[in-house]
């Protein structure tokens, strides 16, 4: 039903080595749990990925000087996992005693995954429905402006059409049940996130509100859900839904058009109300209210107001590990107020000296973050910052990269980015936690005496030159 990639034939000679090897030791005993994973990566950003369940790291897995890995797993649970190539990730399904090889393009990361070895189909598959709904999402907002007639046909018949494939897949590939359970979700939570998005999203592009002519039983299928099912808790697709749910849960409560910092705090602490009378499973409710307060959080315009925000949270989380990201969000925040200095980090200039980003402000100055896994967005950096200069030339500019160091001087080989002062983050974990680094559009703005005049701002947005003044 939707295209595959062909793989290269550097990764089906790979392929054969790796059945060789994995059709050597199925002569052994296969009571066990073994399995097996392995890949090519072309345009690699890093040496290594990440094996992960549930968010967190199983294995780091180096690749070798062709850009290829494999590891054996002497016993690997039956179960959802994920591979992270950063800032990339996708799922991989694990069945017992599969053995699955990965090809990935990082020049167009989804789109050029294709899985090979036992296991393989049901993962092509999962990765199929997965492009066929990031197309939607990427496609579909001219549905929201469709009555809720059209709306409704529209959405339903692509939803049935899903179904019928889904159906023809699983009665030919006679997948396990717990393989079933995450596909299903994916299916599912794809369609009903579109359905909770339809009222909010009609009303900010027409105009009018629609929720008085939604039928009573639109929302029935909330019933179904799981909500406190440990399983769907770390799922993108359920965390994209219940993130719908709560915005349109919330906004159905306050104005839709809300626009200032006031409202922003009002209608997410009316999420984190509603996320505490939804979710009584305590690990499942936890991790619910750190998604909701990173994305607040992730906000610019909210940081204003994130220590009344953390005090409702903590006030309903039962999280408290030091470690909490939430936690750390929060304190970097409040370091970073206007009239502080920016906390010390660990940068590097193009020769790797260290540098004290504190010592040597004498101007205005305007630091922005950049990497080569997004050029495109570099260059409308660029020229803003020729516009800037026009405008205000008295305005100093420091670019920090945030890639592996060969990353970021090979970038720097193929642009002259000679605007700003390049330095770059040696240590990308303190950057998080010292600057709450968490988009890469941030911006922060400096007084010519190196203190904070805005610790969180977007120099793309049309409103940036009033951090200026």
């Amino acid at each position: 039903m939707y295209g595959k990639n062909t793989m290269t034939n550097n990764f089906k000679k790979l392929l054969l080595l790796f059945t060789i090897i994995v059709t050597i030791s199925s002569c052994g005993n296969r009571n066990n749990y073994e399995a097996y994973f392995g890949g090519e990566i072309t345009s690699p950003k890093s040496d290594h990925i990440y094996f992960c369940r549930n968010n967190k790291v199983i294995d780091t897995i180096k690749l070798d000087k062709n850009n290829r890995f494999f590891i054996k797993f002497d016993s690997l649970t039956p179960g959802m996992y994920s591979f992270k190539h950063e800032p990339y990730y996708q799922y991989v399904y694990f069945d017992k005693n599969d053995s699955l090889m990965v090809n990935i393009d990082t020049r167009h990361f989804d789109e050029s995954i294709v899985f090979s070895g036992k296991g393989n189909e049901k993962n092509n598959f999962m990765m199929e429905l997965y492009l066929a709904n990031e197309k939607d999402r990427n496609s579909c907002f001219s549905v929201f402006d469709y009555d809720f007639d059209k709306f409704s046909k529209c959405i339903d018949s692509t939803y049935q059409k899903r179904v019928t494939y889904y159906n023809e897949e699983k009665s030919r590939l006679d997948w396990s049940n717990g393989f079933d359970f995450y596909v299903k979700a994916r299916l599912d939570f794809s369609y009903f996130s579109k359905k909770e998005y339809y009222p909010y999203a009609h009303a900010l592009k027409t105009g009018k509100k629609i929720n008085n002519l939604i039928p009573n039983n639109y929302y029935e299928y909330r019933n179904e859900i799981e909500f406190n099912n440990p399983k769907l808790t770390n799922y993108t697709p359920f965390v994209r839904y219940f993130t719908t749910m709560l915005n349109n849960m919330a906004l159905s409560k306050h104005q839709p058009y809300s626009v200032s910092e006031d409202d922003a705090l009002e209608e997410s602490i009316t999420k984190l109300n509603l996320a505490d009378s939804i979710f009584i499973n305590e690990d499942v409710k936890n991790q619910v209210l750190n998604t909701l307060a990173f994305n607040y959080l992730l906000e610019d315009k909210n940081i204003v107001n994130h220590e009344a925000f953390l005090e409702r949270f903590t006030e309903l989380s039962t999280d408290n590990d030091e470690g909490n990201e939430i936690v750390r969000i929060g304190q970097a925040a409040t370091d970073l107020k206007e009239g502080k200095k920016l906390p010390e980090i660990e940068l590097v200039d193009s020769y790797d000296n260290p540098v004290d980003i504190n010592n040597g402000i004498n101007e205005k100055t305007v630091i922005f973050f950049w990497t080569s896994c997004s050029k495109s967005r570099l260059k409308d950096i660029d020229r803003k910052i020729d516009l800037l200069k026009q405008q205000y030339g008295e305005i100093d500019f420091i670019a920090i990269n945030v890639d592996e160091d060969k990353e970021w001087k090979k970038t720097m080989k193929e642009y002259s980015l000679e605007n700003a002062c390049q330095l770059r983050a040696s240590n990308f974990k303190t950057l998080k936690d010292k600057w709450a680094f968490t988009k890469i559009n941030r911006t922060i703005v400096l007084n010519p005496d190196g203190t904070i005049k805005r610790g969180f701002a977007n120099i793309m947005d049309s409103n940036f030159k009033q951090h200026l003044n």
